[in-house]
C-alpha cells in the first residue's frame, strides 16, 4: 500500500491512498496546484512525517496520527453511487461512533468519521429498500459537503442568507402583499404531496426539490406571520436538544416527563 503526502499551498498538508480521487476529484485541485511531499510504503513513517511537515509548514496539526485512522474498519460496502452500512437506522449512530477515524475511499474522494460527518450521514441515511437492516448515504452529496470549509463550523444553520434571500424573491414578487397565510399552508399541503410521490417513486432529485419548496414555503408562511424561520428552527432546536427518548418501530419517541 503507497501513501501519498500532499501540499495544497495556503491550505493543508494531507495524506492519502488515492491523490486522484482525494486531491483531483474531492478538493477540485489540479496536478499544478498542489505538490507531493513524500512518498511511501511506511505508514508509520508517512504518519510521523505528515505531522512534522504540518508544523514546520505552519499548518493546523492532526490531533491522530493517518496510522492510527488506518486501523480502524467497518464492514461497508462502497459503489460508485453509495455507501451502504451493516446496520439499521436504528442502530447506525453507536456504530458510526464506536468506529469514529474509520475512512474510506471512493470515486467522489475520502470519507473519514468524526462528529461532524456522523451527525451529516444520521440526517441523511436512507433505509435499503431490499433490507430493512442496511442503511446508505449518497457519495456524491457527502463529499460535496465534506470538502466544504465550513466542516468544523457549530451553527446550527450553516448559511442563514438563505432565508433572507428567500424573503427578498418573495417581497419583489408581491408575496407578502397580496398572499396570506392560509393560501401559502394549502401551497405546503402540494408540496408535502409532491414529496410524497418523490419518496414512493424513490427519486432523489425530485426528492431535494420537494423539500426545498417546502423550506421556502415555511420561510414565506413565518414572514407573514410576523417571524423569521430562523427564529422558528432554533427554537425547535433548543427544545429537541434537550429531549430524551428511543427508537420504536424507525420513529423516535420522546420519553414522558
Amino acid at each position: 500500500m503507497t501513501y501519498h503526502i500532499y501540499h495544497i499551498p495556503g491550505r493543508k498538508i494531507g495524506v492519502t491512498q488515492n491523490l486522484e480521487a482525494r486531491v483531483h476529484t474531492q478538493q477540485g485541485y489540479g496536478p499544478d496546484e498542489y505538490e507531493v511531499l513524500a512518498t511511501s510504503d511506511d505508514i508509520d513513517a508517512i504518519s510521523e512525517l505528515e505531522l512534522q511537515l504540518q508544523k514546520e509548514y505552519g499548518y493546523k496539526v492532526d490531533r491522530e496520527l493517518y496510522k492510527n485512522l488506518k486501523t480502524k474498519s467497518m464492514k461497508i460496502n462502497v459503489t460508485e453511487q453509495t455507501t451502504t452500512f451493516p446496520y439499521p437506522v436504528s442502530k447506525l449512530k453507536g456504530n458510526l461512533m464506536d468506529n469514529k477515524g474509520f475512512q474510506w475511499e471512493t470515486s467522489h474522494g475520502l470519507f473519514v468519521l468524526n462528529a461532524k460527518s456522523i451527525q451529516w450521514i444520521m440526517n441523511h441515511v436512507q433505509t435499503s429498500m431490499y433490507n430493512d437492516n442496511r442503511c446508505y448515504v449518497y457519495n456524491k452529496a457527502f463529499a460535496k459537503w465534506f470538502d466544504s470549509p465550513e466542516l468544523f463550523e457549530e451553527p446550527i444553520i450553516k448559511d442563514i442568507s438563505v432565508f433572507k434571500n428567500i424573503r427578498d424573491w418573495a417581497h419583489t414578487r408581491g408575496l407578502y402583499d397580496q398572499g396570506n397565510t392560509h393560501t401559502q399552508y394549502v401551497k405546503l399541503q402540494e408540496e408535502a404531496g409532491e414529496l410524497a410521490k418523490a419518496l414512493l417513486e424513490d427519486d432523489q432529485p425530485e426528492v431535494i426539490d420537494a423539500i426545498g419548496d417546502m423550506v421556502v414555503v415555511l420561510t414565506n408562511l413565518a414572514h407573514l406571520r410576523g417571524v423569521n424561520i430562523e427564529t422558528c428552527i432554533n427554537s425547535a432546536y433548543n427544545v429537541i436538544s434537550k429531549r430524551t427518548g428511543k427508537m420504536i418501530n424507525g420513529t423516535f419517541v420522546k420519553d414522558e416527563n
